[in-house]
């Protein structure tokens, strides 16, 4: 009941969030009669980090390599839609955990010794917030920070294992290892800086973090509640370095109509 009010609060956001700012450009272009508009093509690379059930807490060595395809088109001086594509692999073992300093907080970890790997496709579409005017030729440096919030569809493929195999599938099923396909819903939201370096070509740094709206991502969510946490949310962060090119499109004066 509460995941379900919580989704609903985010999707309802996100459709107010989108609504205002679609009328807030539009306000903006009508006003401004911008000369020119853009889109940009683009790559990146870097890593993806799952925080979970196995991995509660952030561990920068736990990162694995991504990419990232996006493409964005901007609808005002600020604002720019994107649509974007994340390929990746996630691993988290409870064996990390049990090395920490904070084990001691862990017995859950240490008893169960799960593992989870995991193949990511993520399918993603937003908003680009960009703080300052990238496109003001003017300006010696070109650069700015930007803010993004997203919604996406996440495609998962997980392989699962423990030194129980009760705590994954329960007894008599006859298996040790869970291998699960499925398909579900995130809200991608992360900041980031873009820095022209020519006319055409930027480089660029994101950050972010996936909000997924499933406890199921790790497949270790309510088979055996005597040694899960079913209050640990799942999620996934990226973290990368991308170069794109921007494309111009020069917009033609419209004529004042005749009465």
């Amino acid at each position: 009941m509460i995941l379900q009010k919580v989704r609903t609060l985010l999707i309802c956001t996100l459709v107010q969030i989108g609504s205002v700012f679609f009328s807030l450009s539009a306000t903006a272009q009508q006003q401004t009669g911008q000369p020119r508009s853009t889109s940009e093509l683009g790559i990146g690379i870097g890593g993806i980090v799952y925080k979970g059930e196995v991995a509660p807490r952030y561990r920068l060595q736990s990162n694995r390599p991504a990419l990232n395809l996006f493409f964005k088109k901007d609808i005002s001086n600020a604002l720019a839609w994107r649509v974007g594509l994340l390929v990746g692999r996630i691993k988290a073992e409870d064996a990390q955990e049990k090395t920490s300093s904070f084990a001691k907080d862990l017995p859950l970890a240490i008893y169960r010794k799960a593992a989870v790997t995991s193949s990511v496709l993520e399918l993603s579409g937003g908003i680009d917030y960009n703080f300052l005017d990238y496109y003001d030729f003017r300006r010696e440096v070109r650069w700015t920070p930007y803010f993004t919030v997203n919604v996406a569809g996440v495609l998962y493929n997980n392989k699962t294992t423990a030194v129980n195999p009760e705590i994954i599938y329960p007894a008599g099923s006859g298996k040790n290892e869970a291998y699960r396909t499925a398909v579900t819903l995130a809200v991608p939201v992360g900041a980031g800086v873009k820095y022209a370096l020519s006319e055409h070509w930027n480089l660029g740094f994101e950050a972010g973090v996936r909000v997924l709206l499933t406890d199921e991502f790790d497949n270790l969510s309510s088979q055996n509640e005597q040694v899960m946490n079913k209050y640990d949310r799942d999620l996934y962060f990226y973290n990368g370095v991308s170069i794109s090119y921007t494309f111009y499109k020069i917009n033609c004066p419209i004529k004042p109509s005749r009465k």
